[in-house]
């Protein structure tokens, strides 16, 4: 289960750049041909803010769909594999979307 490191790094890179501020909210890009399950990372991610400055954060994961474009016919279509050919038959394809996985953004509470 690699979602595990996945989600400790995650952690650790918000409380870094948070410097010591609370974090509020972290949202995360997770494409579908990624090769994570975004629900193993928002599992894991509750046991590793515990005691962190994300401990009371709340994980936002936008789901991001494939999308591929044919180097053959030029049409863009939807993939849910990254093995997936064009209607065409061509298997040239460049994938458009789905493979991210990046922390979007984070919210930090107002400093007083």
């Amino acid at each position: 289960m690699h979602e595990l490191g996945i989600t400790r790094n995650i952690v650790s890179i918000v409380e870094e750049a948070a410097k010591g501020r609370r974090v509020k909210r972290v949202t995360l890009d997770v494409g579908q041909l990624a090769g994570v399950m975004p629900d193993a990372i928002a599992f894991c991610f509750v046991i590793f803010a515990k005691g962190t400055t994300l401990e009371a954060a709340q994980l936002e994961i936008c789901r991001i769909a494939g999308r591929a474009h044919c180097r053959d016919c030029g049409s863009s279509f939807a993939t849910a594999t990254l093995y997936q050919a064009c209607t065409c038959g061509s298997r040239a394809i460049d994938r458009l979307a789905g493979e991210e996985l990046k922390i979007r953004e984070m919210e930090l509470e107002e400093v007083t």
